[in-house]
């Protein structure tokens, strides 16, 4: 939904199950009607669509696209953001690092997200412009040597240099504006804003800039104008609170480089404050967030640098001393304390200030997936935990 002019509001539906295209059509009927009647009943209802492959292949199929607007179109709702980060199914099954596979590295991982465009270029509405969020280039230990790293990175910039060329044309042909917004999180191989500039400066400028120049036939000004136009960040709160990043020293370093903000996912991390009269009650809390799902990376800072553990079960086993540790799970944004846990919901209000003065992205989506993991004291119904997601976020912009 419009919360400005030109700021477009809405919640990922990754939340929901997405295997195939019929799954993924059932969930929509089923929940966005319901939660648009609450919070914007007499207005149109933007929405973050996540396909996976498989769904994006079936939704081609036909004339299910053209049966998919119609819904848009009956329902008021309309789609300008998407997630194109994980592949697979994202549901009911060990998805962990494989959530980066197949990385960009890949032919698949091209031949997906160009789909995702074309399909968003017919979906988007007139007046806006479009993204779709992606995977930080690959996960970190899948390459164990900076060779092969430095091959990942320049094989990535690549094809990231295919995507520019597809967008370009795709605009030119359409007239609409789309980007793909990378998403850095812990371990995978874009981490954190400093790494966000290094991938830019030393691999996608490097590499992107003489291609387009040669296929375009524009100088070194426009076609690095057009890698910043057409690639750009996904900034995800909880991700960047795990970075233990400052909003506002972030946005700054990303706006004296020339990157562009394309999305920002509103989510909260857990942040775990620890007691030296005792840690017990901690321990027990968190223990019921140590699911087999998904990756629940936990971090801490030492000595100004930040540490990352690759999952939540390697400091449930070790219970050492700790100061403060953050972990990897998206919690609901609503809630600023979980017992004797909190959250990082103090970020998100970080970022809310720093957008009532500066503009920073026309994209806001709630991206709270893990509500089938919670633990049972925090599981409500659905559409209703969404809805009061979307009313808390509206409440505090």
């Amino acid at each position: 939904m419009r919360i400005t002019d030109n700021t477009h509001l809405t919640y990922c539906t990754n939340i929901h199950p997405g295997q195939d295209w019929v799954t993924t059509f059932d969930s929509l009927k089923e929940h966005v009607p319901e939660i648009k009647s609450q919070v914007a009943k007499d207005k149109p209802f933007g929405l973050g669509l996540r396909l996976s492959n498989k769904a994006s292949e079936e939704l081609g199929l036909g004339e299910r696209l053209s049966e998919f607007r119609k819904w848009l179109s009956d329902n008021d709702v309309y789609v300008f953001t998407m997630n194109g980060f994980p592949y697979g199914n994202f549901h009911d099954e060990r998805v962990k690092d494989l959530v980066h596979a197949p990385d960009w590295t890949t032919d698949e991982r091209v031949t997906y997200t160009k789909r995702l465009f074309n399909q968003l270029s017919v979906v988007l509405p007139e007046d806006m412009e479009g993204g779709i969020s992606t995977s930080p280039i690959s996960y970190k230990y899948w390459y164990s040597s900076n060779d092969a790293t430095k091959k990942a990175f320049t094989k990535a910039a690549e094809n990231l240099t295919e995507i520019i060329l597809h967008l370009y044309h795709l605009e030119a042909e359409t007239g609409k504006y789309l980007h793909l917004d990378i998403e850095p999180e812990p371990d995978g191989m874009i981490e954190n804003s400093d790494e966000v500039l290094l991938f830019f400066s030393e691999y996608l400028v490097p590499i992107a800039k003489p291609i387009l120049k040669n296929i375009l036939g524009k100088n070194d000004a426009k076609a690095i104008a057009l890698i910043h136009r057409y690639i750009t960040v996904c900034y995800d709160i909880c991700h960047f609170s795990l970075a233990f990043e400052e909003p506002a020293a972030t946005f700054a370093k990303f706006s004296e480089a020339g990157i562009k903000v394309g999305k920002i996912q509103v989510s909260a991390a857990l942040k775990i404050l620890f007691d030296p009269a005792g840690n017990d009650a901690i321990w027990k809390a968190l223990s019921q967030f140590n699911e087999p799902t998904y990756l629940h990376q936990v971090t801490e800072i030492i000595e100004g640098r930040v540490k990352t553990y690759n999952d939540l079960p390697i400091v449930l086993k070790n219970k050492k001393p700790f100061k403060e540790l953050r972990a990897h799970f998206h919690v609901p944004i609503f809630l600023e304390q979980f017992g004797v846990l909190n959250s990082t919901q103090d970020h998100i209000l970080k970022v809310f200030d720093y957008l009532k003065e500066n503009t920073v992205s026309k994209h806001l989506e709630i991206e709270t997936y893990t509500w089938d993991v919670l633990p049972l004291t925090l599981k409500k119904d659905l559409s209703e935990s969404i809805t009061r997601e979307i009313e808390w976020l509206i409440n505090k912009l």
